[in-house]
């Protein structure tokens, strides 16, 4: 695999298994959530896995995987 695209849901506010699961890797990763975190409850502003991604990708529906993709297309191209 090149790139790893996750929407970790819930597990992204808590998890620091998949935190250290992400950053064992060498894999660039995407975040991604099909709602806005940062437009909901106070607790889900904070994603622990955010500093170990790539990047993150919010508040855009189904279309999140979408834009998911084309970054992943992005990051590989970039990374050669």
């Amino acid at each position: 695999f090149q790139v790893i695209v996750i929407n970790a849901a819930a597990y992204t506010h808590t998890s620091i298994a998949l935190r250290d699961a992400i950053s064992a890797v060498s894999i660039p990763t995407i975040e991604i959530h099909l709602s806005n975190i940062y437009a909901r409850e106070e607790f889900r502003h904070n994603s622990v896995i955010a500093p170990v991604c790539r990047g993150q990708i919010s508040g855009f529906g189904a279309h999140s995987y979408v834009l998911a993709l084309e970054a992943a297309v992005n990051a590989t191209e970039h990374s050669k």
